[in-house]
């Protein structure tokens, strides 16, 4: 008897690696239960169905659990807050100083008659190694602030 078991249930285990093959279930003339893919001839058989239901677990799924956000530190925010400003603040000079810097190279190599203003308030020409030297400098901003 437990041979019988242990074979059918050895058989059943392995069912689902044959997948699509059919088995039998028969009994011979000494009254031994077999399983196999072809009955013998002239031996009653019956087809044994080797399709298997998931089983059904009898314990309900726990409801799922809330995410719990973090609680809201009014101090943290006010310094994060204030963090975002000062990047926007430095983000717009940046801009301003690219701007300002292209404009001056662009002024500087479209103009050779370039007049700043001095200390005094009077106004002179300067030379153009001066020329030269600032619109180096200008481009050097121009790389520096302009992305």
């Amino acid at each position: 008897m437990r041979r019988t078991i242990f074979m059918g249930s050895l058989l059943l285990a392995l069912a689902p690696t044959v997948m699509a093959a059919q088995v039998y279930k028969w009994v011979d003339a000494q009254g031994v239960t077999h399983f196999g893919a072809q009955p013998p001839e002239g031996t009653k058989a019956s087809a044994v169905n080797t399709n298997t239901a998931p089983p059904k677990s009898n314990f309900p799924l726990p409801p799922p659990k809330p995410v719990a956000t973090p609680p809201v530190d009014e101090k943290q925010k006010a310094v994060d807050d204030k963090v975002k400003q000062d990047v926007a603040q430095q983000e717009a000079a940046r801009a301003q100083n690219c701007s300002q810097a292209r404009e001056n190279v662009a002024q500087l190599k479209n103009n050779p008659r370039v007049r700043v203003k001095e200390e005094n308030g009077e106004y002179r020409r300067i030379t153009e190694e001066e020329r030269q030297a600032r619109i180096v400098e200008n481009e050097k901003a121009v790389q520096e602030n302009c992305n």
